[in-house]
């Protein structure tokens, strides 16, 4: 049995596959194997996959019929062998030590569900100013709390950096479709099952930006869907039990957020908080508008409330977050961040 499997689904990915799968035969870790799903390729894909897989045992190659990302992958979750299941894609590549390092804090902290790690973009000419702060984000974000704290903000774990105990795609179902991102999903799931996670603060993992990667050119990945992804979650974890939901912002995020949230079984949103005197004494979906002075006012009307921090301009999360703490009100237990 290998000491890890690389789960890899592939399709149409002859540009980019040799470099990636030539970065994982550079590994410092030579006891490995890699689950290579092609995932009904018409382009040259499965035959450079079928070239590694007679020159190396390691790379073992399947083939099924196009059926997107998410059954692929679930494919090759079962064909793993290992209890350590390594994700990677088909246009990135690895750093030598990745899968050595990332073994070796698994069987040192046998707590954790998943560890990741530091990300790079490449080629650098092709990483925007969004994709680069989007990566500063991601790369501030190493311990347990600091990943679960801005979970419902964004992904905090890049899925192709990441390994994960096997047991824990039995656990909370494998990857599954319900019309927003699978890994984002998946990683919600297995936040409210209980899981921790933890990232090695290297990089390890290069991620390359091109215009055909899925998050440009697949519906799901639209903003729409992702606060449909929140919104769900949200609803099945921190706002269980509430009696009342105040969100913040009653801006574009806070209104389409509230839109989902409502659906969502009816959540009870009771008002919004706002800084902009402009919509202060308005409303939004027939519930008020309000200055963050009454905040704590509306917070003691009811037994249980909670608060959403849906403001996406990242400078003004810290200053909300300050204010909250003047107020005395807890991250993760009274309010949650959800741009």
């Amino acid at each position: 049995m290998p000491i890890i499997s690389v789960l890899l689904p592939c399709y149409n990915a002859e540009r980019t596959l040799a470099e990636t799968l030539t970065s994982l035969s550079e590994q410092t870790l030579g006891d490995f194997e890699v689950v290579a799903v092609d995932d009904g390729s018409t382009d040259n894909t499965l035959s450079i996959l079928g070239d590694w897989g007679e020159r190396d045992a390691r790379f073992r190659v399947f083939s099924e019929p196009h059926g997107g990302i998410i059954p692929a992958a679930n494919l090759g979750v079962r064909l793993c062998r290992s209890r350590y299941v390594a994700r990677m894609d088909a246009d990135d590549r690895a750093h030598p030590e990745r899968l050595a390092l990332q073994v070796e804090y698994l069987n040192t902290h046998p707590n954790v569900a998943a560890v990741g790690s530091l990300v790079k973009g490449f080629p650098e000419e092709h990483v925007g100013e969004g994709f680069q702060l989007y990566y500063e984000w991601l790369n501030s974000l190493i311990t347990h709390e600091d990943i679960c704290r801005e979970i419902f903000v964004e992904s905090p774990l890049p899925n192709p950096s990441m390994t994960i105990r096997k047991s824990w795609f039995e656990h909370v179902g494998g990857y599954q479709d319900h019309g927003w991102p699978e890994d984002y999903d998946f990683w919600l799931r297995m936040y409210l099952a209980g899981a921790r996670f933890a990232k090695i603060p290297r990089v390890l993992l290069e991620w390359r930006e091109h215009p055909d990667r899925v998050t440009h050119t697949d519906s799901r990945y639209s903003v729409k869907n992702f606060l449909r992804a929140k919104a769900h979650y949200l609803a099945q974890g921190p706002l269980q039990g509430r009696d009342a939901v105040i969100i913040w912002g009653a801006g574009m995020t806070g209104r389409r957020l509230s839109k989902h949230l409502i659906r969502e079984e009816h959540q009870p949103v009771a008002a919004f908080v706002d800084i902009d005197p402009q919509k202060i004494g308005r409303t939004r979906r027939g519930r008020p508008i309000i200055p963050r002075e009454e905040l704590m006012d509306w917070w003691g009307r009811y037994e249980n409330p909670v608060l959403l921090a849906a403001v996406r301009a990242r400078r003004a999360r810290p200053l909300i977050r300050a204010k909250l703490e003047e107020f005395g009100l807890v991250e993760g237990e009274n309010w949650w961040a959800a741009a």
